[in-house]
C-alpha cells in the first residue's frame, strides 16, 4: 500500500462522498473514479473519458435511511459507551449524506448565545468559552460538545428533520443517543 499526501480541501471532498462509516479512501476513489481492483489504466485514456467517471457515481441515488441504520446496526456504533461519541458518529453519517442539506439544517442550529456549529473550533469557543468543540470526522464542522445529552438529541433531531428522515427513524436514532 503506497501513501500519498493531500491538502486538506481535497481530503474533505473526499471524505463527503463517504456512503459508510469505516469506508476507506481507497474504497471512496475507486467507486468516485469508476475504477475496480486490478484494472489496468491505459496511458491513452482520453480526458473526456476521465472527466466522465465521477459525474456517473454523483447520479447515484444514496439510501440515507438504510445507511443510518446500518450504523444502528454497526460493531463501531455498539461499541461506544458514550454519548458525545454515538453523537459525532451519527453527526458523521449524515453528513456524509447529504452535505449539503446538513450544512442548510446546522446554520438554523444555535442557542441564545451559543453557536453549535461552525466551520472552525475558533468561533465555538468565542461564543462560549466552555463549549468543548470536536471536530465531526470526515467533514468541515466543529460541534459544542458540552451540553446534555438532551440537547444532543435535539440537535441530531432537528437535522434529521430537515433532512426529512422518517420520524420513526428520527425517534430510533435520538433513543441511542
Amino acid at each position: 500500500m503506497k501513501t500519498i499526501e493531500v491538502d486538506e480541501e481535497l481530503y474533505r471532498y473526499i471524505a463527503s462522498h463517504t456512503q459508510h462509516i469505516g469506508e476507506s479512501a481507497s474504497d471512496i476513489l475507486r467507486r468516485m473514479l469508476n475504477f475496480r481492483a486490478g484494472q489496468v489504466v491505459a496511458a491513452s485514456e482520453t480526458a473526456t473519458t476521465k472527466a466522465q467517471a465521477p459525474a456517473s457515481v454523483a447520479t447515484k441515488p444514496r439510501d440515507g435511511v438504510r445507511a443510518v441504520r446500518e450504523l444502528l446496526l454497526s460493531d463501531e456504533y455498539a461499541a461506544q459507551s458514550k454519548a458525545i461519541n454515538r453523537f459525532m458518529l451519527v453527526l458523521s453519517t449524515l453528513y456524509c449524506l447529504e452535505p449539503n442539506t446538513f450544512s442548510a439544517a446546522t446554520e438554523q442550529l444555535h442557542g441564545r448565545t451559543r453557536v453549535y456549529f461552525a466551520g472552525d473550533e475558533h468561533t465555538l469557543l468565542q461564543h462560549g468559552v466552555h463549549t468543548k468543540p470536536k471536530h465531526i470526522q470526515g467533514t468541515p464542522y466543529w460541534v459544542i460538545t458540552n451540553t446534555n445529552t438532551d440537547r444532543k438529541r435535539s440537535m441530531v433531531e432537528q437535522i434529521m428533520q430537515s433532512m426529512q428522515f422518517p420520524a420513526e427513524l428520527v425517534e430510533k436514532v435520538c433513543g441511542t443517543i
